[in-house]
């Protein structure tokens, strides 16, 4: 059923004058700029995962031809509830000793030198930042010719990521001599998928002491 526009006045409480005043009211070219602003401004907001302020999405509207002046970017920001997010200074932990595991000997024992290719190999992973979150990257490195031999990256911090990295290395490189393969005691390396791939291929396992950084030779930060 329609009614009046006065009586939706008299329910609701609101003058008729007021009623056409709000209808009749169409947002002005300023108005629709400030939109659109604002929605590139949520974008970008969204994408340093809440931790840019409006200088910085300024800088990056400008980068992609957004005309827009420092104060207006702030303005708006501030009207729709957009502050940066103080970020923590949380990192994973990328070795984790399984209970109960039993790590092999030492036997790098801080050598790092070799006298031929596929005679040491260390082996390590980190993490990346990324704007779509963490990202874990495996690597296997010969310590003769400094070289990355297998590596792998994945989103989660898996045996899998390890074993990638290890089947591309003994794919590419097949080694045929001894080898002795060096790495931490995280429950990637101590698990009996990885282990296995290392016996079934005839490497000799080393693993670093606990809390002894320079056990690996920083595969991978150097």
């Amino acid at each position: 059923m329609d009614h009046s526009v006065k009586r939706l006045c008299e329910v609701l409480d609101v003058t008729r004058s007021g009623y056409y005043a709000w209808h009749s009211e169409e947002p002005g070219v300023r108005e629709l700029e400030n939109q659109v602003l604002l929605e590139q401004i949520r974008i970008e907001y969204k994408s340093s995962r809440q931790t840019y302020g409006s200088p910085r999405i300024r800088a990056s509207l400008l980068r992609k031809g957004f005309a827009c002046g420092r104060h207006r970017v702030a303005r708006l920001m501030h009207k729709s509830g957009l502050s940066p997010q103080k970020r923590h200074r949380w990192h994973p932990m990328t070795t984790r000793r399984w209970p109960g595991a039993i790590p092999a000997p030492n036997r790098l024992n801080q050598d790092f030198s070799a006298i031929t290719a596929n005679a040491k190999w260390v082996s390590d992973f980190t993490y990346i930042d990324t704007a779509e979150g963490w990202l874990y990257l495996a690597i296997i490195l010969d310590l003769f010719s400094r070289k990355v031999v297998g590596w792998a990256m994945a989103e989660q911090m898996s045996s899998t990521l390890v074993e990638t990295a290890l089947d591309m290395a003994l794919q590419t490189r097949q080694p045929k001599m001894a080898l002795l393969h060096h790495s931490d005691q995280g429950s990637q390396y101590t698990s009996d998928g990885y282990r296995s791939k290392l016996m079934d291929a005839n490497i000799q396992l080393s693993m670093s002491r606990v809390g002894n950084c320079y056990d690996d030779g920083g595969a991978v930060t150097s």
